[in-house]
């Protein structure tokens, strides 16, 4: 809700297939994935986008309760742009690198002309 309010366009779906299928039919610039979903780990997802022409590109952030160094290291290892631990970030600083890996001014109040996928 807070990135449709900064005027930025979204798509949310339950689990790690409709991920891939939608990164693929709506070519976001941008996913916020979690790690632990259904039929697919975010892990999984992450590793399949990163080694696919069409979505090598896409900025991704992971935002996961898993919080041991392990998983960021991972997530790192497998082209994350960033990891956020769910449970120890604030919606203000998701949204601020959400800002800067889609390079958008910082939010004034008014919505963006063209938004962001």
């Amino acid at each position: 809700m807070r990135l449709e309010a900064e005027g930025l366009e979204t798509k949310h779906v339950q689990n790690g297939e409709d991920a891939l299928q939608a990164a693929r039919d709506f070519q976001p610039d941008l996913i916020l994935l979690d790690v632990m979903m259904p039929k697919l780990s975010g892990f999984e997802v992450l590793d399949i986008l990163k080694n696919t022409a069409e979505t090598r590109n896409t900025k991704i952030v992971v935002l996961s309760a898993l919080g041991q160094a392990s998983d960021r290291q991972r997530a790192k290892d497998l082209g994350a742009d960033d990891y956020f631990v769910k449970s120890q970030v604030l919606i203000t600083d998701v949204m601020s690198l959400v800002r800067n890996l889609l390079k958008l001014p910082p939010f004034t109040g008014a919505s963006d002309s063209s938004p962001a996928k």
